[in-house]
């Protein structure tokens, strides 16, 4: 696993890793998102219209405010997780605390999240639920190029990618199957445990000796944090087409309940988007690892993530152009073959163009800014635009735009074929 003087935690890989480690990688991937989306795609929506008329405010609003502050919290968690693993020299190695840790206490937030009794205690839970389980997806991510080749990173991103996905509609099916809200985050909770559990038991990280570790200063560690768009350009423009890329998706997930419900007037607006949901997977699993193994055969990147991001905008732009039933179903399709290869395939690009060994976890954290970050964003641009600016359609040709835009600045990148 090392490369000539260089420590094993710090090498760059060399031998390909085994389906076993994926596998159990993958599926402590897909836990976290069960963590995630279980209360982002239901549980969060239901309680968001239960509190709104003590609150004063719409449910849409209220839902925009809670989880646009959860997700100002996981701007700050990935990367500074991810910069604490770099330096962490446990004897069970950089990442598995870090994984055990955050998945335990976001199972404790999940089940505070079930007993909220208003919005503090909702935005508490759901802030607490950000931290805690952007700890572990934190370390999750940087044992790919703590351990995988960079030609084998297309595929590993791929399985990881399916994962991500089966964990979002796990917690759709979870939190729509369980009985009700309080069940629905115990189930969520239950299963982000479990989930991480073949890996950490059965898989061995890599350790850092405490002589490899670099001089701590707070100084040192918070200037790591910013990383030059001038000395490192290639890693500047793949963090604003990734940002650019998810935030088309966030736009078009935020209210997806209250569109069925509202405009296409769904007689049970839950089930659709369970629905949608499994149909978008089913095109993204057909996708997701495919894409991944033949951008790792033929050595290219960013063909890749230029036409899944415009296909990704087609989608899009049908939810606006074609408002029924049938239209959102072949949306959801479409944006999954396009979703699948991206995640897949940018993945292994943002591998690439990590400037050093020595700070991955924290430069992967901050790639990961990029998917929290839109969080942020779009509820403060999609609110309103539905409420004042044209409503849905308005919506999602702004999302279609602004996704075709990080599409096409993919070529900016130079450094990756």
């Amino acid at each position: 696993m090392t490369t000539a003087g260089a420590p094993a935690a710090l090498a760059e890989p060399t031998v390909r890793v085994g389906r076993g480690w994926t596998a159990a990688l993958s599926l402590a991937n897909g836990a976290i998102w069960v963590g995630w989306f279980g209360p982002l795609q239901i549980l969060l929506a239901s309680q968001a219209e239960d509190f709104a008329p003590g609150a004063g405010m719409s449910k849409e609003t209220l839902l925009a405010w809670v989880t646009g502050v959860g997700a100002v919290v996981s701007l700050v968690a990935n990367p500074l997780f991810g910069a604490l693993s770099d330096l962490t020299t446990a004897r069970a190695g950089r990442r598995t605390p870090w994984i055990v840790a955050g998945t335990a206490g976001g199972a404790l937030a999940l089940l505070l999240l079930a007993g909220a009794g208003g919005v503090a205690t909702m935005a508490a839970g759901w802030c607490l639920v950000q931290l805690t389980l952007n700890a572990a997806f934190a370390a999750v991510t940087a044992a790919v190029p703590d351990r995988v080749p960079r030609l084998q990173r297309g595929t590993v991103g791929g399985w990881l990618g399916a994962a991500q996905i089966l964990g979002v509609v796990a917690g759709t099916g979870l939190a729509a199957a369980a009985g009700g809200v309080r069940a629905g985050y115990a189930a969520c909770a239950v299963f982000t445990v479990v989930g991480v559990l073949p890996y950490v038991l059965c898989h061995r990280d890599l350790r850092l000796a405490r002589a490899d570790r670099p001089a701590w200063s707070w100084r040192s560690f918070a200037a790591g944090f910013w990383t030059s768009p001038r000395r490192h350009p290639d890693l500047a423009w793949a963090w604003l087409t990734r940002f650019l890329i998810n935030l088309g998706n966030s736009l078009v997930l935020l209210y997806l309940l209250y569109y069925l419900r509202d405009r296409l007037h769904h007689p049970d607006p839950g089930r659709g988007v369970l629905i949608l949901t499994a149909v978008n997977s089913l095109t993204l699993t057909a996708t997701v690892v495919a894409g991944g193994v033949w951008s790792d055969r033929v050595g290219r990147r960013k063909p890749f993530v230029v036409w899944s991001g415009v296909l990704m905008a087609v989608a899009t732009a049908l939810l606006a152009g074609w408002q029924t039933w049938p239209g959102a179903i072949v949306a959801a399709a479409v944006l999954g073959v396009g979703f699948g290869v991206f995640t897949s395939v940018d993945f292994a690009l943002m591998t690439d163009v990590l400037p050093k060994a020595l700070d991955r976890g924290k430069d992967l954290g901050v790639i990961n800014v990029a998917n929290a970050l839109p969080q942020v964003a779009a509820p403060a641009l999609a609110a309103p635009i539905v409420t004042h600016l044209g409503g849905y359609r308005a919506l999602y040709l702004f999302s279609a735009a602004v996704g075709l835009a990080g599409a096409v600045l993919v070529n900016r990148i130079r450094g990756v074929r």
